[in-house]
């Protein structure tokens, strides 16, 4: 019934640029933070960045801030994860999530209700 499905990923050349989105179904879309979240092998899954539901308020991941933008198309039911000058370290299962938090962004894995299967990321160096 809930769906969050992740699109968009592939290989790409150090430096260069990708979009993710997430199409979401079975939530009402307009009242979830959505999240972004990656896992590499044998880590654990941090948090990337996410955005409130209106899409007013955006939260970063130090690692990423500056470099990835976070945003959404709530008439669409779906989020994106713009990604520009990615490196070698941003390689990983790259995953959309959402959020019934009703009075901040959530930045850990358990502040988050649904997940999607994830869509891989390889920055080749």
């Amino acid at each position: 019934q809930v769906q969050l499905i992740e699109s968009g990923g592939g290989l790409v050349q150090d430096g260069g640029s990708l979009r993710l989105s997430c199409a979401a179904s079975g939530i009402t879309f307009n009242s979830n933070t959505m999240g972004w979240f990656r896992q590499a092998p044998g880590k654990q899954r941090e948090f990337v960045a996410a955005i409130n539901r209106d899409g007013g308020r955006t939260s970063y991941a130090d690692s990423v801030k500056g470099r990835i933008t976070i945003s959404r198309d709530n008439a669409k039911n779906t989020v994106y994860l713009q990604m520009n000058s990615l490196k070698a370290d941003d390689t990983a299962v790259y995953y959309c999530a959402a959020s019934r938090l009703q009075y901040y962004i959530g930045r850990i894995v358990s502040d988050y209700d649904y997940w999607g299967q994830g869509t891989q990321v390889t920055v080749s160096s």
